[in-house]
């Protein structure tokens, strides 16, 4: 089969042909019907070699949907022919956060200092979903879809998964009134604020340099769009402050100056990782009250959520297809910013 494998760290990637992979025990294997393209792939792919515990080559791609068609022996065989999308973390299942149901906080998964970090699932250690067949563990990663597009089932399993995570940890500021201010109206930030919509929240303030993604948070309902956080802080003040800011670039120039958009009781919600700092403490002058957080990624749980959400169509990914061969090019896209929404690849045509 074709695969889009990473064989060099710090090497664009190359397709290839590999070995159909075969099940055994509770294995199951997918045809990929759609593989989603993120900036952390091109993460992976700058790393210097020795940072992950990542065998190479790897087929990347963490986000994948696609259709059941083969089983190991010891795998439930009724899985075959159902859709499904893939959750991407491969926790143990029997860790103490495991048990509490936070598999995405699985302590087998956690960086121990001076060590590579581990391998965490499909994309991301293991062979991903950018090949035409993908091996996943058992059946506790996979999420049914039912008659969802795969090409919107995709996104779902990190930019609708990390978004919707991100929210739902905060749902007690979340209601009918309130203000919420979204960064980074890329993949992820564009989902979010129609999960934010989906709970109620009809106030919305939207930052991006990208003119593109400030027409897209305006026809998603956005109250205003911002191309900077300084030029938001009126907006936000003359409503008392935003209860949650959920800052999806996390650049310097973003998270430096976005605990200014609190108010009362307010939320900083970290999630891009594109080298912002936040310095905290009680006695900055920052709003009464504050909690700052950096969720990673969401539970199988939450993607079940997600799905049921597209599903009843109240949130879709604006996505950007290319075929696999054409896989390098967008990821040079992506790089520069260039994709409006989520890259999706449909590996089987």
């Amino acid at each position: 089969m074709r695969a889009v494998q990473l064989v060099e760290w710090g090497k664009p990637p190359e397709i290839r042909h590999i070995d159909d992979p075969e099940p055994t025990g509770a294995e199951l294997v997918l045809r990929v019907d759609a593989a989603g393209l993120c900036l952390s792939d091109i993460h992976v792919m700058d790393t210097a070699a020795g940072i992950f515990d990542y065998p190479l080559p790897l087929t990347l791609g963490h986000e994948a949907a696609g259709t059941v068609v083969g089983v190991g022996p010891s795998a439930d065989a009724s899985w075959l022919g159902r859709r499904v999308v893939v959750h991407g973390i491969w926790a143990c299942r029997q860790c103490r956060n495991c048990v509490r149901g936070r598999e995405n906080y699985c302590l087998r998964l956690a960086r121990i200092p001076g060590e590579p970090l581990p391998r965490i699932g499909n994309g991301l250690g293991h062979h991903g979903g950018l090949a035409e067949k993908l091996l996943v563990p058992s059946d506790e990663v996979l999420v049914p879809t039912g008659d969802l597009d795969p090409g919107l089932a995709a996104p779902l399993a990190d930019a609708g998964l990390t978004a919707f995570h991100a929210i739902r940890m905060n749902l007690d500021v979340v209601d009918e009134s309130t203000v919420a201010v979204v960064i980074g109206v890329g993949g992820l930030g564009h989902m979010a604020v129609q999960i934010l919509a989906a709970l109620g929240v009809s106030t919305v303030i939207a930052v991006d340099q990208r003119p593109d993604a400030r027409d897209l948070a305006s026809a998603l309902g956005c109250i205003s769009a911002h191309p900077s956080v300084d030029e938001a802080h009126s907006v936000a003040r003359g409503l008392g402050g935003a209860d949650i800011v959920i800052d999806f670039a996390g650049a310097p120039s973003t998270v430096e100056t976005s605990l200014g958009l609190l108010g009362p009781g307010g939320r900083l919600v970290v999630v891009g990782t594109a080298g912002g700092r936040v310095l905290v403490g009680k006695d900055l002058g920052l709003a009464q009250g504050w909690q700052v957080g950096a969720p990673f990624w969401g539970t199988r749980s939450d993607l079940t959520a997600v799905v049921e959400l597209a599903a009843a169509g109240r949130m879709s990914a604006e996505t950007v297809e290319f075929t696999l061969e054409d896989v390098p090019r967008a990821y040079e896209l992506l790089r520069r910013g260039e994709v409006a929404g989520r890259a999706v690849v449909r590996p089987n045509g």
